[in-house]
């Protein structure tokens, strides 16, 4: 069996990493060039691309033993040869591709891969926050077709090194939009940091490692908008620097919900399999629900890209001719159920006309709920308040009562 050594990129490029660093920081705090640091910040992401480096040492073995064994099974043996590195580079960008794609569609995989995304900061910094438990997630096996075709695990390796070494540069505001023909063919900082934004019509778009053409070829490129300034960060950041935390908050929520009482085994597996934000009883929002209550406040921006168009967004209750029911009956679970919290007179994501039994309106203005149509006070049962502390619905504690209707679909 062949026993092929290569250098390892990604220590080569150390030097190249410290100096980058430490130059952008001096022209971000001297205002010479636009960005941000916040040094806590900074430290838990150097935290978190040390702890990468040693999970890599104790158990990087793992998954490469793995590949090593599968190669005597290959159909194929490509050999050395410079066509054969290349070709390499460019099946394992794609590999990239539909991994970083997964990561960001199943919650299993992006439990391992929340943690880059944990920053609000956008800097040269930010492309050391790395996970410190891929191995756990099995992705590994999207190398197995590599192998099998006759590219050595040690060559997919190889090439990988110089696809991480690219994504670090790239992970900085200090570089605007560069030539319109490099844009078409590369991930650049532009496209990357519409990749860790968390506007609505940036969620889940270039998943691209080094080359920026399998998002344009897939459908998920997204172009950076100057009107829409990335806001960088996860949906709910998590308001810590604490580097466990960040690794870990994923799993220890992904565990709380898989094993809570009264679910069945597919609404379990869902927790697992099914993308972020999930929930058995559509109480929370996923990057698909988040784009269509955009679109709702936003009407223009139907179908523009990254956001779905009028029909997509489920415009409106009333013109699905849905029923609504008050916060009372809220105690029956059905899957087909979506929940949604109307604030009188406070402003609501998602503030939607609807119809309700009875004759009333919630008529939003702008998206701001105007009608009264019933009440629930703060205090009346602890049903209501877990029901916030799910945080179905945002409430602003001065207010003091809420309005919870449900929509049958």
């Amino acid at each position: 069996m062949h026993d092929y050594v290569f250098p390892k990129v990604t220590e080569y490029a150390i030097p190249f990493f410290i100096v980058a660093m430490l130059l952008e920081l001096f022209v971000v705090r001297t205002g010479r060039a636009k960005g941000a640091f916040e040094t806590r910040d900074t430290l838990t992401s150097l935290m978190m691309g040390t702890g990468n480096v040693v999970a890599g040492i104790l158990l990087g073995f793992v998954s490469y033993s793995l590949l090593l064994w599968l190669w005597q099974y290959r159909f194929f043996d490509l050999g050395l040869s410079i066509w054969v590195f290349l070709g390499a580079f460019l099946l394992d960008d794609l590999r990239y591709y539909w991994y970083h794609r997964i990561a960001h569609r199943v919650r299993w995989v992006w439990a391992e891969h929340v943690n880059h995304h944990s920053s609000q900061h956008y800097n040269l910094s930010t492309a050391l926050r790395q996970s410190w438990t891929g191995l756990f997630t099995g992705m590994f096996v999207l190398q197995a077709p590599l192998v099998l075709l006759g590219l050595h695990p040690a060559v997919i390796a190889f090439v990988f090194g110089f696809n991480l070494v690219w994504q670090f540069w790239i992970h900085t505001e200090t570089i605007g939009k560069l030539p319109r023909w490099f844009e078409a063919v590369f991930n650049t900082p532009s496209h990357h940091r519409v990749h860790h934004a968390t506007n609505p019509r940036y969620l889940d778009a270039n998943y691209a490692g080094t080359l920026i053409v399998w998002d344009r070829m897939f459908g998920t490129f997204v172009e950076e908008l100057e009107e829409d300034q990335p806001r960088y960060g996860i949906v709910r950041n998590l308001g810590t620097f604490n580097p466990l935390k960040v690794a870990f908050h994923e799993y220890v929520g992904i565990f709380k919900d898989v094993f809570r009482p009264g679910l069945t085994m597919r609404q379990r597996l869902g927790y697992l399999f099914m993308p972020p934000g999930w929930s058995h009883d559509g109480s929370r929002e996923t990057s698909k629900s988040l784009k269509a209550a955009y679109v709702r406040r936003n009407p223009s921006e139907a179908g523009k890209p990254g956001l779905p168009g009028a029909d997509g967004a489920e415009m409106t209750p009333a013109e699905g001719s849905a029923e609504l029911r008050l916060a009372e009956q809220i105690g029956e679970r059905r899957p087909c159920l979506r929940h949604f919290c109307l604030h009188r007179g406070h402003k609501v994501l998602g503030a939607q006309h609807a119809a309700v039994p009875g004759g009333d309106v919630v008529e939003p203005v702008g998206d701001r709920v105007v009608a009264r149509i019933g009440e629930v006070p703060l205090d009346a049962g602890n049903r209501q308040r877990r029901l916030l502390r799910n945080r179905s619905c945002q409430f602003a504690r001065g207010i003091g009562q809420f309005v919870l209707v449900r929509m049958d679909r």
